[in-house]
Formats: structure tokens, C-alpha cells, sequence
């Protein structure tokens, strides 16, 4: 049997149970023993399962969850022998979801086999660990850095119980983080923290692109016990756990390491941050000493999910938009002498400088990027307050989903008439394998002004259209945010198929633009949904509906001469890969009623939790291409 049809080829069988007092700080030589085999087979299963991850194109997270293996023993042991601690790993980096789906197995919640499945779309194991979705789970890490303020209420809820927090370098760079700790010190909580201090986040090493921040400081100073120890030195991290708990209060670990530590190619890397190559990991399980078949007969026979679908009316060549963002800010910085650009311009990255188009611009335009952490909320403040100066231009990007976070801080920056551009990639659902928790979809939160202010919302359709987006609104003044998804997208092409957005097209900011003409309805679109909206338009267009399609690039505007065009036909569909309940679909029925408007109505957005997978969310949320021709003949009866 090969691929994900294999039996597990770890025997999990010769992980031994053990149960450790913390009021006997030294380890036994059988102790340690027991412990070592344990870490490395757990280290051995992580390895194996979220290689599948890179197999079948997925990516994943290997070196986080592989890093805390130690104190993840250390605890399951102290779970063993007492009830004097609330037995879940809470863990405040989602994307070490591993860690929860290795101890799912181990608690016979799922059969290892199935972890061979990871990150697979409808396996109901996704990138961050899912209440209610998963057997075993017993909570929803969310978003990254989220977790320890909610771990002080259940420390709250079991005040004679101690509460385990895994914790990271990357997490604890969130501001909550710091409310967390002087509520938690305030309070006397038997909050523990056990915090992996690989040095290791996405875009780099903090102590570089960081400096200052150090975390035994940092939780010293806010009151916490802190106890500092090299992560890999069992008897010291033993010991270390032994006296936090014996301390009256909160405390925490500091766990120095490299991260993913002895995994050949990734080891104190950033590549270790994401899923290991399928490649390095045969490799890692030949220098552990394993047939090389043991991984290649399942790794090398898993293969990513393709579907099968051929668009008309776009280009079968695609782009990534929140790349091209990135590329298009270049475009008007190069106008610019270096000195001008770094007087009137400041990007600042959130720790994702790659993910969001920024690392363009830091190669090219050092003299106006600034690399910062995982602060969304400071880092949105700081090009806000860099365009409190008129003729100043703040540039803030990050994923969509975290767009929630930084709503007061976008109210503070509209009441000082500040300039930012903010790119928020990753909207929508397309090919979210973290799932849920990472959907961009409350794009909407950001038009939180009163209706006597402005903000402009912007989601270009093709490369072509975000680069005329970013040249048109670069120095336009006030709050701006522009959207773009994870997944690439196809070029847009009239009827004749010809580039629509071509050399001679111009942006003009709440202008609704007509891709073909319709007297029997409209479908109104943007963005990632726009090429698929096209393909289902033409589709019956052949069959004799005569269907128009409006693109509606600034999505929180009205443009009164289009909403007049589709209002007095027959009907209207928005399609959009937003929030169904707080996206444009929920607000467009409105303006067409203010305007004494009534055609048949319908609108299609995200509307259920995820299936994890990539290409397969789409579908998923009945936004297919197939799904949108049935809404429209239903419309059309």
C-alpha cells in the first residue's frame, strides 16, 4: 500500500505512558529514558505526517510543533498523574496544530493513519486546530496570538487548577499579549506559559528585524516568574517546569532553541516556520536510519488535488495580484529620487513581507520599508501616524482576516485624516488551507466611518486592473485599502478575447465598469469571483439568456448611473467570495430599494466554516462557477 492508503509505518505503540510529581524536580534515569524515546518517536510522527502537507501542495507547519515535543511530554506526563490541571494544550500558534492532531491520535480520538491526511480538503484536519471539527480537538487557536487573554478566563473559571499555555516568540509579539499578562499578574492566575524562543517567524529572525525585544524581559517586567533554559536540556526544562509550578501565580518558561533542531535543511531557518520539503524529509528519516522507503513509499505517492475545470473568458495564464501589489507600488516609487521616496513614503511590514507583496519593495525600495513584527495593530498605527503629514504616505499590509484587528485603529486614523494605503491579501476563502480562522472575509469592517466621512474599498479583478488600481490611488489622500486573494487570478478578456484591462485602461475610483451588456438580468462581481462570474455569464449566454456582468472594483461606493442600468432589469445576483452576511451582497439590496428599485434579488458570498484543501474551499461555499449559473436560471424564471 502506498500514498495515504499506507498503514502508519511509526509504531506508536512504543510510546510509553509516564506520570512525573512536580515536587520531585530531578528526573530518574528511567524517567529520562522513557521520555527521550517518547519525544523522538512524536518528532519522528510530525515529521512524517506534515511532509504529506508538502506532498499534495497543501504546505503545512513541520518545525513549530516538532519544536515543542519536550515540554509537550512534560505535560502529558503531569496530565497523567493528577487532576490538579486543566488537561489541554492550550497552544497560542495555531499552525502548530500537529502538536493537537498528534495527541488526538494518541488519545484514540483518530487512527494514525488518518493523520497521513493532514491539511487535506474534507479530512477535517485543517491548518489550525478546529472545535468541533476534529475528534480530540478540545479548542480553536484561532488567530495567532490570541489565546492567553482567553486563557485567563479559564484560569478564572478553575481557580484551583493550573492552566498550561504553549506559547512562542512569533505569538507573544501581539499587543493582547500584553494586557494578558498584567491581568494575569494583577489576579494571582496559575497561569503557566511554556514558550518555544526558536528566534524563527516567517519573514526572518526577530533578534534582527526586532531588536530589543526579548522576552524574559518583557515577561519579567510586566511581573511573571520567568525561568530561562535551553529547550532541548530535558532535566533543565523539567526542573524549570517543576519550580513555575511550584510558584503562587503566573509564570513562564523561556525555551531557548534553534528551530525544528537536527532536522537537516531547516533547522534555525525560516523554512523550518513552514511545512518541511518532501525531499529533506525522506532525507531526515535515512539519517535517523529508516529504509528510505518508510517516507518515500507515502510521500512520493501523494499528489496534489487538481480541479479539473477549464474558464472562458479569462486567460488560462495567471498572476498573483498580492504580488503585483508589491510590483505596482514600485512602479510609482521609481518616479521618485531615493530621497523623495524616503521622505514622503513608509512601508511597513507585519512579518509578512512575502505573503503580501511587500518583499518587492523591500528589495527594491530599501530606503522606504521598515520590517517589523507581528503588531498588527502598533504597525498600522505607526503609517498612519507617518501620514498624519498631508504630503506623507503611510503603507501598511497584512492578511485580510486580520483587517478585525486594527477596526479602532482605522477609526483613529479617519478622525486624523491620516494616508494609508493598506493591502490586505488573502481575502476570501480561496485556497485557505489554515481554514476558517484565516478567511478574509469582513472586508466590510473597514467602511466603519459615518456617513458624513469617506473610505474607499478597492478588490481589482486581474494584475492588470490592480496595477491600475495601485498607479490611480497611491497619493490619493485619506484611508485606503486594496484586496487581493492567496489564490493567483486569471487575466479578464472581452468577447473578442482581448485583454480587458489593457495598456489604455484607466482606474476611476467608484466607477462601476460593464463587462458585457444584458437585458434579461445582471450579475454584479469583483475580484477573485469576477473570472468565475464571466465563465457562468457566457455559459448562458450561449443558451440564450441574455445575462450582463458589472464589475464593481470600489465595492463601498455607489455609482448611480450603473446601480440604474442593472436595477431596471429583471434581475440582479451579486457574487462575491465575502462574508454573506456583511459583504456588498448584503448591502446592495438596500441601495437598490433606496433608489425604488425592485428586480428579483440574489446574492452569493461565504456562508459556512471551511473544508480546508486550497481549490476546494470555493466549491465548498456553493461559489462555483456551476452554482452561479443555477442561481442566475433561478432568478431568471
Amino acid at each position: 500500500m502506498a500514498g495515504t492508503d499506507a498503514k502508519f509505518p511509526l509504531d506508536m505503540n512504543k510510546l510509553q505512558k509516564l506520570r512525573l510529581d512536580p515536587s520531585k524536580p530531578q528526573l530518574t534515569a528511567e524517567q529520562k529514558s522513557a521520555l527521550k524515546n517518547n519525544i523522538q518517536l512524536m518528532r519522528d510522527a510530525i515529521v512524517l505526517f506534515t511532509a504529506t502537507g508538502a506532498a499534495r501542495g497543501v504546505s503545512g507547519h513541520t518545525g513549530g510543533a516538532y519544536d515543542t515535543v519536550p515540554e509537550v511530554n512534560l505535560l502529558l506526563a503531569l496530565f497523567n498523574s493528577s487532576d490538579k490541571y486543566v488537561p489541554i494544550l492550550f497552544d497560542e500558534a495555531g499552525h502548530r496544530v500537529a502538536t493537537q492532531y498528534l495527541v488526538s491520535a494518541l488519545e484514540g480520538h483518530l487512527p494514525w493513519e488518518h493523520l497521513l491526511h493532514y491539511r487535506e480538503a474534507n479530512s477535517k484536519l485543517p491548518g489550525h486546530p478546529e472545535l468541533g471539527l476534529t475528534p480530540g480537538v478540545k479548542f480553536s487557536s484561532g488567530r495567532l496570538g490570541h489565546i492567553w487573554p482567553w486563557v485567563n478566563g479559564i484560569a478564572l473559571a478553575n481557580r484551583d487548577k493550573t492552566v498550561f499555555m504553549l506559547g512562542s516568540d512569533g505569538s507573544q509579539q501581539e499587543g493582547n499579549d500584553a494586557e494578558a499578562a498584567r491581568l494575569a499578574v494583577a489576579q494571582g492566575l496559575n497561569v503557566k506559559l511554556i514558550i518555544d524562543d526558536n528566534d524563527v517567524t516567517i519573514a526572518g529572525h526577530p533578534s534582527q528585524y526586532l531588536k530589543g525585544y526579548d522576552l524574559t524581559k518583557t515577561l519579567t517586567g510586566h511581573g511573571l516568574k520567568v525561568v530561562t533554559v535551553q529547550g532541548e536540556d530535558i532535566d533543565a526544562l523539567w526542573a524549570a517546569l517543576c519550580d513555575i509550578i511550584a510558584h503562587d501565580g503566573p509564570a513562564a518558561i523561556v525555551c531557548k532553541r534553534k528551530m525544528a533542531p537536527g532536522v537537516a535543511d531547516i533547522e534555525g531557518t525560516s523554512h523550518g516556520h513552514d511545512v518541511i520539503p518532501v525531499k529533506s524529509a525522506i532525507k531526515y528519516f535515512t539519517a535517523r536510519g529508516y529504509p528510505e522507503e518508510l517516507a518515500a513509499n507515502i510521500l512520493n505517492n501523494i499528489k496534489p488535488n487538481a480541479v479539473p475545470y477549464l474558464y472562458i473568458g479569462s486567460t488560462q495564464e495567471v498572476g498573483a495580484n498580492r504580488v503585483v501589489f508589491g510590483e505596482a507600488v514600485n512602479l510609482v516609487l521609481d518616479k521618485l529620487s531615493k530621497e523623495e521616496a524616503a521622505k514622503k513614503v513608509m512601508v511597513i511590514d507585519s512579518d509578512l513581507e512575502g505573503s503580501t507583496g511587500l518583499k518587492v519593495i523591500h528589495q527594491k525600495h530599501p530606503e522606504v520599508f521598515i520590517p517589523s513584527g507581528i503588531m498588527e495593530r502598533g504597525n498600522f498605527s505607526a503609517a498612519a501616524g507617518f501620514g498624519f503629514d498631508k504630503d506623507k504616505f503611510g503603507v501598511f499590509s497584512t492578511f485580510s482576516a486580520f483587517l478585525e484587528m486594527v477596526i479602532s485603529e482605522v477609526t483613529m486614523a479617519r478622525l486624523n485624516f491620516c494616508n494609508v494605503l493598506c493591502h490586505f491579501s488573502h481575502s476570501g476563502v480561496d485556497e485557505m488551507a489554515d481554514n476558517t480562522c484565516h478567511f478574509g472575509v469582513n472586508s466590510f469592517f473597514a467602511d466603519n466611518g459615518l456617513a458624513d466621512t469617506q473610505s474607499w474599498l478597492y478588490f481589482p479583478a486581474d494584475p492588470a486592473q490592480m496595477t491600475a488600481v495601485i498607479q490611480r490611488v497611491f497619493f490619493d489622500r485619506g484611508v485606503r485599502f486594496v484586496f487581493s486573494t492567496r489564490s493567483k487570478v486569471p487575466w479578464i478578456l472581452k468577447e473578442d478575447g482581448s485583454r480587458f484591462y489593457d495598456e489604455n485602461y484607466e482606474f476611476v475610483p467608484g466607477k462601476d465598469e460593464v463587462i458585457a451588456e444584458g437585458t434579461d438580468g445582471y450579475v454584479v462581481s469583483y475580484g477573485d469571483m469576477l473570472y468565475r462570474s464571466w465563465d457562468a455569464v457566457l455559459r448562458v449566454r450561449k443558451e440564450g439568456l441574455n445575462v450582463g456582468l458589472i464589475n464593481k472594483p470600489t465595492l463601498n461606493l455607489v455609482d448611480e448611473q450603473a446601480i440604474r442600468k442593472v436595477g431596471t432589469s429583471p434581475f440582479v445576483l451579486v457574487v462575491e467570495s465575502l462574508n454573506q452576511k456583511t459583504g456588498l451582497g448584503s448591502k446592495f439590496g438596500t441601495w437598490l430599494l433606496e433608489r425604488q428599485l425592485t428586480p428579483r434579488y440574489g446574492y452569493m458570498g461565504t456562508n459556512k466554516e471551511g473544508c480546508g484543501g486550497l481549490t476546494e474551499q470555493i466549491p465548498h461555499q456553493g461559489l462555483d462557477p456551476q452554482s452561479i449559473i443555477l442561481k442566475i436560471r433561478q432568478l431568471a424564471q
